[in-house]
């Protein structure tokens, strides 16, 4: 049955043609994922030549210093710029003393790591989650966290990162005034150099289980919702990267990035600041459970999820699949 000419000639756009192939879709193509802006997270613990696999994160391991400068390394060499350490300390206690540890496994992690790849972006998590007893962000009066007591813990904390030779540390903790104690305690040392990458809108979120796992940090008793964000605020997240950027922040975060593609969005218009979103252990975990099942193809399904979190303007993505993304992204 003939076409009729005159609807043909009535389409006067047609959007297939730049979809026609994959060279002209590459011209076109509005959000550019490169390997460049993704950041790695690794777990770092005591003793040498481990490799512990993380039941719920599978290809994500606890590592021992020299096994995680390895890892870094190569994924240096994969085009990914920079790590981000969580550390697993041999023992802990009420109010996280060797989070300031300078011969801790983070401290010790990024003297090796400076040595090894210098050009190497290091970000160090700087929490007290890893390292309490109890399993909370912070110093305990009964079952409440003391706001004040733990942010001059955790400025102890940035500045033993800091001496290791840290280029940014990463508070995650959520205590009001932890970016100004911070950068004022950098600032007296001498590290004004130093950087601050504020998780400034982190959320109370069911998507941490799997890193509560690696790093060993499920709270003992209640939650973490009197400083964690509520998922049903975004106003509050504005005023949250507000403040941290008039305290010093350099570079803002949102996390969870999946659920939360909106607030990116709206930090990053809102702002024009560094922005930065955190594909958190729950999400990886689920792309790949679903991928084990034979449900998704699990690369096509990565390169989508980051590239929707890039589309909604973050500049930075931390991911567990930095050097997956990274390998496949040099292929094309």
């Amino acid at each position: 049955m003939a076409v009729k000419t005159a609807s043909r000639l009535a389409l006067v756009r047609r959007p297939r043609r730049l979809r026609r192939t994959e060279t002209i879709r590459s011209l076109v193509r509005e959000t550019h994922l490169r390997p460049d802006c993704f950041i790695y997270p690794l777990f770092v613990c005591d003793g040498r030549s481990v490799r512990r696999d993380i039941r719920s994160m599978p290809g994500v391991q606890q590592l021992s210093v020299d096994e995680a400068v390895k890892d870094a390394v190569a994924a240096r060499e994969d085009g990914v710029p920079g790590v981000l350490l969580f550390g697993l300390p041999p023992s802990k206690d009420t109010t996280g003393t060797l989070a300031a540890d300078p011969e801790g496994p983070v401290q010790s992690a990024v003297r090796e790591m400076k040595r090894a790849a210098p050009d190497l972006v290091v970000m160090t998590d700087v929490c007290l989650c890893e390292y309490t007893s109890h399993g909370h962000c912070g110093i305990l009066d009964g079952e409440e966290i003391v706001n004040d007591m733990t942010v001059a813990q955790l400025a102890q904390v940035a500045l033993s990162h800091a001496v290791a030779g840290a280029d940014f540390v990463a508070p995650s903790d959520m205590m009001d005034g932890r970016v100004a104690a911070i950068r004022q305690a950098l600032d007296e040392r001498g590290f004004e150099r130093v950087g601050i990458v504020s998780y400034a809108a982190k959320y109370c979120s069911a998507f941490y289980g799997p890193f509560r796992e690696a790093a060993d940090s499920a709270p003992q008793f209640g939650d973490r919702r009197s400083h964690q964000m509520d998922p049903a605020n975004v106003d509050e997240a504005l005023r949250e990267v507000e403040m941290d950027l008039a305290e010093g922040a350099d570079i803002v975060m949102v996390k969870p990035a999946l659920t939360y593609l909106d607030v990116i969005t709206r930090v990053k218009q809102r702002f024009q600041q560094p922005t930065a979103a955190y594909h958190v252990s729950g999400e990886y975990a689920m792309l790949k459970a679903a991928a084990a099942n034979g449900w998704i193809d699990e690369p096509r399904a990565m390169m989508e999820t980051l590239t929707a979190i890039r589309r909604a303007g973050a500049d930075i993505i931390i991911t567990y699949y930095a050097r997956a993304a990274a390998r496949v992204l040099a292929s094309r």
